[in-house]
């Protein structure tokens, strides 16, 4: 089956052909339409890519490999094939959310001949508190609350992670309605195996393999990714910039896009 197929990949071209290229990975649950209010501002100086995880969004779910998907390497695999694929060589801006950052720094961190730089919205090398010296947000009993929830009351745990994605009460009703339809539009067997392997992935030791420059993009205030995971990411992720958002939530390309926007502006315009 051709890659385009498998991940329903989606390019939207540039004026000129050798314009730079961005690539954008969804979070976990979610699919390439949530970048849908962020790639416009860069059309057509741009040529770029969407595309959706195995499990997720319009990609062929019969290429849906529950042992092949139990970590992040093979979505990590999957990223590397869509570039070569593509034939993009070097020179990738890969712009990822949540566990697409950490995707993208292992991808990086394999095949750094591909990527010019990393733009990290949300990111979190461990969601697992590992005290005294990393808080990641969660313990390991509240994970496998959640995992536990998705298997009893499947529309139940869409309600509450939607919410709880978009920022609870303080969070935009809207950017919450979306993400609880997407969990909901997601089948259940591949959502729960990409769950597992996002929530309790470790990749702290992997940061210092990583030589590409990065942007994180930090929420102010985030429960699922708390300030003190940027400032860890930013201290052990060399040629990295930290840049805090004024948002509630885990979401600013959906719920603040022009933050995102003025803050991947800025940065490119400094290359």
């Amino acid at each position: 089956m051709r890659i385009h197929d498998r991940h329903h990949i989606q390019v939207l071209e540039a004026d000129a052909p050798d314009a730079p290229v961005l690539v954008y990975g969804h979070g976990f649950g979610c699919n390439q339409l949530m970048w849908r209010e962020v790639t416009p501002a860069f059309q057509p100086a741009y040529r770029q890519v969407l595309f959706d995880y195995a499990g997720s969004g319009l990609s062929d779910p019969a290429y849906f490999d529950p042992a092949r998907y139990s970590s992040l390497d093979g979505h990590v695999r999957d990223l590397i094939e869509i570039l070569d694929g593509l034939g993009l060589h070097a020179g990738v801006h890969f712009v990822g959310h949540s566990v697409s950052c950490s995707i993208g720094l292992l991808a990086a961190a394999r095949r750094p001949d591909l990527f010019a730089d990393l733009v990290l919205i949300g990111a979190s090398p461990c969601f697992v508190n590992h005290p005294p010296d990393y808080h990641g947000g969660f313990e390991v009993a509240d994970l496998e609350g959640l995992l536990q929830l998705m298997d009893q009351n499947y529309i139940g745990w869409a309600q509450f992670l939607g919410s709880t994605v978009s920022g609870g009460e303080q969070g935009s009703e809207a950017v919450a309605g979306e993400l609880t339809r997407s969990f909901c539009s997601t089948d259940p067997k591949a959502a729960r195996v990409f769950a597992r392997a996002t929530f309790f992935a470790d990749n702290r030791a992997d940061l210092p393999r990583v030589r590409t420059p990065s942007l994180i993009l930090q929420h102010a205030r985030d429960s699922l990714a708390p300030l003190s995971v940027g400032e860890y990411l930013h201290r052990n992720l060399r040629d990295s910039e930290l840049r805090v958002l004024d948002v509630t939530g885990h979401c600013a390309h959906m719920s603040h896009p022009a933050l995102v926007i003025d803050a991947m502006r800025a940065y490119y315009a400094r290359a």
